[in-house]
């Protein structure tokens, strides 16, 4: 589960990050102007024609928008970086395995003296393939089996069909994505799925069965979805000693619910970022399309990194959020917001503070959480340049609460309730980042600010994710 709320179980993703080094991690290096790019770039040239090889099922039509802006370039260093950029297009569709460019003079009748033909060879991918692999959650791992039918109708749409089997969570599910063509941020998709997970901290079972259709769009420097989920959950004890709180909150239930999520991010990295920042906010109306679920559910993150001396970073972060039942009923322990653990607050068991009933975990309906981290060079630098360049050490500061609130208060009590009862801890570690998909943690933890009824980790804790506090 990659988001604090520990509850709402989401299935597998149905397109991921790769493993390895990402091409935003690596800062372009300043070019210097040399005399002969100068000629090159003086030299007026015109791309009369531009080839695509080795198609199949592939529509050329979906082609047209992607390497349009080549016929724009004015010289030869245009013709080549706007080919290159052409190229980068092609490969986001996920149809093709290799593009390669070829850049010659024009040929024919009708070429001219300082014309050009720009050719791509390219390799389409076979209309079934296969995947396995691991995929790593915040403290969890699962291992994932794929199918999948990329370019299926001949414009770049995908279908795929994923089950995972994790520590925790065990989920399959089928999914249609298609793009806009011309503009692959725009997007529409639909999912079906069946997930399991286990909640130990709360002595929870939870299945869900569900569909969810998404719409993807940019705005500005915003990209933003919105989404309509219709989910049956079923709510059973995970053990004989559950707490009757829990035991109060079995059965099935009906969520539909209508969202709406934007972000910005300007970071070089998702996982270990030495620049840019990131605003995400996320709000979630479930009962008014259905289902026994009524709440109004809000929650953002804002992260900010700015690199320093030596090859240091310091990052800041902030989460909160806040759920509004809408009816008379209660809200679920499904929909609360869950907090604690080497992801979030550090040097505290995972989702272990807040409200409880006999040892369960029972969730709050708001919460906030900050962190600042210094993230350093290992000392003497061993292995720069390769291996030791994924290590980082880090020291922290967390704080954060997680609390129940009565909605008849004003906010000023609202936000009293919420300063008061401050969870916060310290420490050092190290970090590794695995490429660009999760990172892992290795601490000392000092927690403070303890409630009663909080379970710590005093000392040593391990922590693996890809949504770090």
């Amino acid at each position: 589960m990659g988001t604090v709320h520990a509850r709402s179980l989401d299935p597998m993703p149905m397109q991921g990050p790769e493993l390895g080094v990402q091409a935003d991690d690596i800062e372009a290096p300043g070019v210097q102007q040399e005399p002969k790019q100068e000629v090159l770039e003086n030299k007026d040239v015109v791309v009369q024609q531009v080839h695509i090889d080795g198609l199949g099922r592939t529509k050329e039509d979906l082609l047209t928008y992607e390497i349009a802006e080549v016929f724009r370039a004015k010289n030869l260093i245009d013709v080549m970086r706007r080919s290159h950029e052409a190229r980068q297009r092609l490969l986001r569709l996920g149809i093709f395995r290799k593009v390669e460019v070829i850049i010659d003079t024009a040929r024919g009748e009708h070429a001219l003296p300082n014309g050009l033909d720009v050719t791509f060879e390219v390799t389409e991918l076979r209309r079934l393939t296969g995947s396995y692999n691991t995929m790593v959650g915040n403290n969890e791992g699962s291992m994932v089996l794929g199918l999948k039918l990329p370019n299926a109708l001949g414009r770049a749409e995908k279908m795929t069909f994923q089950f995972s089997y994790g520590t925790k969570e065990t989920s399959y599910g089928l999914s249609f994505f298609k793009p806009q063509p011309g503009h692959f941020e725009r997007n529409f998709s639909i999912n079906a799925y069946k997930v399991t997970g286990q909640f130990p901290w709360s002595s929870l079972r939870e299945t869900d069965r569900g569909i969810s259709t998404e719409i993807s769009f940019p705005v500005w420097k915003t990209n933003q979805t919105l989404k309509w989920e219709g989910v049956w959950r079923e709510l059973g004890c995970l053990a004989n000693t559950a707490s009757f709180a829990v035991r109060e909150e079995s059965g099935h239930s009906l969520k539909s619910s209508l969202s709406h999520a934007m972000v910005i991010d300007t970071r070089n990295s998702s996982i270990l970022p030495k620049k840019g920042g990131l605003l995400k906010i996320h709000q979630e109306l479930a009962g008014f399309t259905g289902g026994d679920a009524c709440f109004l559910k809000e929650d953002f993150e804002i992260q900010l990194n700015k690199k320093l001396f030596w090859d240091s970073v310091l990052s800041a972060s902030l989460w909160g959020g806040l759920l509004l039942p809408l009816g008379v009923e209660k809200t679920s322990i499904a929909d609360r917001f869950y907090l604690g653990g080497p992801t979030s607050i550090r040097g505290f068991s995972m989702y272990s503070m807040g409200p409880q009933s006999d040892g369960d975990y029972l969730g709050g309906e708001a919460y906030w959480a900050g962190g600042l981290h210094l993230y350093t060079p290992l000392p003497f630098r061993p292995g720069r340049g390769g291996f030791g360049d994924l290590f980082r050490t880090h020291f922290f500061l967390n704080a954060g609460n997680l609390c129940n609130l009565n909605y008849g208060e004003g906010p000023q009590a609202h936000l009293k309730k919420l300063a008061e009862c401050l969870r916060w801890s310290y420490g050092l570690g190290i970090v590794l980042r695995l490429g660009n998909i999760a990172r892992l943690e290795l601490n000392y933890c000092i927690p403070m600010g303890v409630q009663s009824g909080d379970r710590i980790c005093d000392g040593v804790q391990f922590g693996a994710g890809i949504r770090f506090l």
